[in-house]
């Protein structure tokens, strides 16, 4: 591996960090009901259109810590098909909390594209 390598996934590691609370919340309070882990991993490949994929295994942690900070609640209901399901759902701070952290996003995002746009 490169150096340029090692940089552009230490990039994209440092960035992403962030961007996953913000995504899962987004998913969870676009979503009519309860949804666990796997089924939030897919609607983020979906609807991030990759950018976010191949990142299951990070979602659980960023999961229990977003239920630890009160922004999700979670139940676990056996499972048919295999080990029983933990159920997230976002909770009303979760929601004010998106609400802020979007703002904060789309602030940050046009103060980046605004420079990246003088480099051109």
């Amino acid at each position: 591996m490169t150096d340029l390598e090692i940089l552009r996934r230490k990039f994209q590691k440092e960035l992403s960090t962030g961007t996953v609370s913000l995504a899962l919340l987004a998913v969870l309070a676009a979503s009519a009901e309860p949804m666990y882990g796997y089924q939030i991993a897919k609607r983020l490949e979906r609807e991030g259109e990759g950018v976010l994929s191949g990142k299951q295994s990070a979602l659980y942690p960023v999961l229990r810590n977003l239920e630890a900070g009160g922004l999700l609640d979670s139940f676990v209901e056996p499972s048919v098909a295999g080990p029983p399901r933990r159920y997230y759902r976002i909770t009303q701070p979760g929601r004010e909390v998106l609400g802020d952290w979007t703002a904060a996003w789309r602030a940050t995002r046009d103060s980046v594209d605004a420079v990246l746009g003088e480099t051109k």
